[in-house]
């Protein structure tokens, strides 16, 4: 009897550790999605470097409630699964909610971002931003802009003075 104790207290030990690691975390009612739709998501997750797991929702309430995530508790009911991202902020909200465009059956029922509670409209805001590499694409295209515009300026006055020249 002990060892079933000692195992259900290293789960949730386990769980709370994933809470802390995670850049973010979305937690999902899967109802109704078939075998072949969960596994096309968990493939997509797993791409993207993103862990979903299904734990019992009385060990994740105690996780939750052992990291300060006490709000989740209420949303622990019925079959929840939970994609954690050590790395990606963005990437298990974008993932899950265009996921759950095409596929109504899944529904997200809230997040944790950085350690704090997210609410169903934060993480569908979050999904609708560009990942890391596109933000760097976005910056980059910023920089570059100023650089961009002096050389044709430089260009066009170039060809001004051949044209003079001429």
């Amino acid at each position: 009897m002990s060892s079933i104790m000692e195992q259900k207290k290293q789960l949730v030990e386990e769980i709370a550790d994933k809470f802390r690691a995670s850049q973010s975390t979305v937690l999902v009612d899967y109802r109704g999605l078939d075998v072949a739709e969960v596994t096309e998501l968990r493939k997509q997750l797993r791409e993207a470097g993103v862990e979903f797991k299904v734990y019992k929702n009385t060990m994740t309430r105690r996780a939750a409630e052992s990291v300060e995530l006490g709000e989740l508790s209420e949303l622990l009911v019925g079959p929840t699964a939970i994609a954690f991202s050590n790395e990606d902020v963005v990437a298990p909200a974008k993932i899950i909610n265009n996921f759950a465009k095409d596929h109504e059956a899944l529904e997200i029922k809230a997040g944790v971002i950085e350690g704090k509670v997210a609410t169903l409209d934060q993480i569908k805001e979050l999904a609708e931003l560009p990942n890391y590499e596109g933000m760097v694409s976005m910056l980059l295209s910023v920089l570059q802009a100023p650089i961009r515009n002096f050389a044709y300026a430089a260009k066009a006055i170039a060809e001004q003075k051949e044209e003079q020249g001429a």
